[in-house]
């Protein structure tokens, strides 16, 4: 297995399926609230740590038969990708991604309720558990755990946590200038293709 094609495959994924989504809402809300380091390194961390335990288990899918292990990557994808075309084409709109702005807040004011002293240990604790909770079960995860099984997992680490840290880093810079003009049924459109390419790339390599 080639790291360069786990690495390319991770960052692309990532970053694109990952911009608009709740943890880049939580980003977005908290830098508002907090020192914008201390939150990008909170997110980041979490992220990290979500990107290595999903390749970790990533890496246990492969025990099973490899034909087995390559059948349900390409299953995942396609259905992952059918799925977020079937869900643009039932959007009537571009979308405003309202949806997930509002579940983001909602679970910052839940978090920050009865806290009267914030410093930088109890931002960074915020923006990690925050963001963790928020990555745990998401596509992206299981994403990272199919692209583990069928790529380098080192390559798979350093590329979907470069994704990931460019999404934090636009959601704690800019994000709140740029979470207006994001349109949720192209950023579905385009979700979709991908993870439909990964599957048919995958199906490829199955032979």
């Amino acid at each position: 297995m080639n790291p360069l094609t786990g690495f390319t495959a991770g960052l692309l994924l990532i970053t694109l399926s990952e911009l608009g989504d709740k943890t880049f809402f939580i980003g977005v809300i908290l830098a508002t609230r907090h020192p914008r380091r201390w939150v990008f390194a909170g997110v980041t961390a979490a992220l990290f740590v979500m990107t290595v335990l999903s390749v970790a288990i990533g890496q246990v899918v492969t025990i099973f038969p490899e034909r087995y292990v390559q059948g349900l990557t390409v299953a995942l994808f396609l259905g992952f990708g059918l799925k977020l075309l079937y869900d643009a084409s039932r959007m009537a709109g571009p979308g405003d991604l309202a949806d997930e702005q509002a579940e983001a807040l909602e679970a910052v004011e839940e978090r920050e309720v009865g806290v009267k002293k914030w410093t930088v240990k109890t931002v960074l604790i915020e923006a990690f558990s925050l963001t963790f909770v928020a990555e745990w079960g998401d596509r992206t995860q299981f994403a990272t755990i199919a692209l583990a099984a069928a790529n380098h997992p080192v390559g798979v680490v350093l590329g979907a946590t470069l994704g990931h840290a460019i999404c934090a880093a636009i959601a704690v810079a800019c994000g709140k200038l740029i979470a207006g003009r994001i349109s949720e049924r192209w950023l579905t459109i385009v979700g979709g293709v991908l993870f439909i390419v990964f599957g048919l790339v995958a199906a490829v390599e199955m032979g």
